[in-house]
């Protein structure tokens, strides 16, 4: 008898030992708040180094802030209808200003500079989503969706891609051409692995990124598209489409969904003061969700 209390002790003390092994990685008590509303399409949320959220309203041609005393700006505007944004480490904004089929960078006065909006002879399709890499090498993906501010209804260029730049002086380099309509794009803060969402096909890729950005190693890491997506500090990742934000761990096992009221979910990024909070454009309405994991990397 002395024997099995003796064993149920053990047992007990080890499961009160590993409680974050199996702790939801959204708090307990938490709910999906929605903080703003009544916006054309919300897109592109980044995180800077205090915690503050940038977003876009693409339609209305603005980025706006959520700072992290809650209060909610038009940050800029015009913006070059921006889309996708990312933070690199000396606090500049990235973004797909896609109004001309341009990449910027916009420091913090709001001083934007332009640094590309082609591929060999043809116009890019539209810069759609950024990621800054730890060493201030990006890739952005460069899918085709007509806008009703374009003059034109047709691509330039043979294909719908993803692209690196080396930096901000250099031209980008095709690196992906095999999707069928690349879109949310996302590494992790060692810089060592790019995830890449195929979102016509509802695939995402996880690769190896080498030295000068190459990429090998395609590996299919879920059969699930998404529009945006990010990471957190246990290695999971997030995905956006009509159901919500789903959340798979590094082996790609589905371990979470997250339903928003919204017909699309399309973006996603950690933020506030202890990058604790998960930030959520969904079509018209900005939300947050409080989480036992963290943010990390440039946002």
């Amino acid at each position: 008898m002395k024997r099995i209390v003796y064993l149920l002790a053990i047992l007990l003390y080890m499961a009160s030992c590993q409680p974050a092994l199996n702790q939801d990685i959204v708090q307990e008590v938490a709910i999906v708040e929605k903080l703003a509303g009544d916006f054309a399409f919300t897109e592109g949320p980044a995180s800077d180094a205090e915690g503050n959220v940038y977003f876009t309203d693409q339609p209305n041609d603005r980025i706006l802030k959520w700072s992290i005393d809650d209060q909610l700006t038009t940050w800029m505007q015009p913006s070059g209808r921006s889309n996708g944004l990312c933070f690199d480490k000396e606090g500049n904004l990235w973004a797909c200003a896609d109004e001309n089929n341009e990449l910027w960078i916009i420091d913090k006065n709001k001083s934007f500079s332009m640094l590309f909006n082609s591929y060999s002879k043809g116009k890019l399709n539209g810069p759609n989503d950024v990621w800054v890499a730890p060493n201030g090498s990006a890739f952005f993906s460069d899918p085709f969706y007509a806008r009703p501010w374009w003059d034109r209804d047709t691509t330039q260029q043979d294909g719908q891609c993803v692209y690196f730049i080396a930096s901000r002086k250099s031209q980008p380099i095709r690196v992906i051409d095999d999707l069928g309509q690349p879109n949310g794009i996302i590494g992790t803060p060692d810089g060592k692995i790019l995830y890449v969402t195929d979102i016509k096909n509802s695939k995402t890729y996880s690769y190896t990124i080498g030295d000068n950005g190459t990429l090998s190693d395609k590996t299919l890491f879920c059969n699930t598209g998404s529009d945006g997506m990010t990471l957190d500090n246990k290695g999971n990742l997030y995905l956006t489409n009509g159901a919500g934000v789903t959340v798979f761990d590094k082996e790609g096992n589905q371990i979470k969904n997250i339903k928003i009221d919204e017909p699309w979910t399309a973006n996603v990024c950690f933020g506030g003061s202890d990058k604790q909070s998960l930030f959520i454009t969904a079509k018209s309405g900005l939300y947050r969700l409080k989480m036992n994991v963290k943010g990390v990397g440039s946002q």
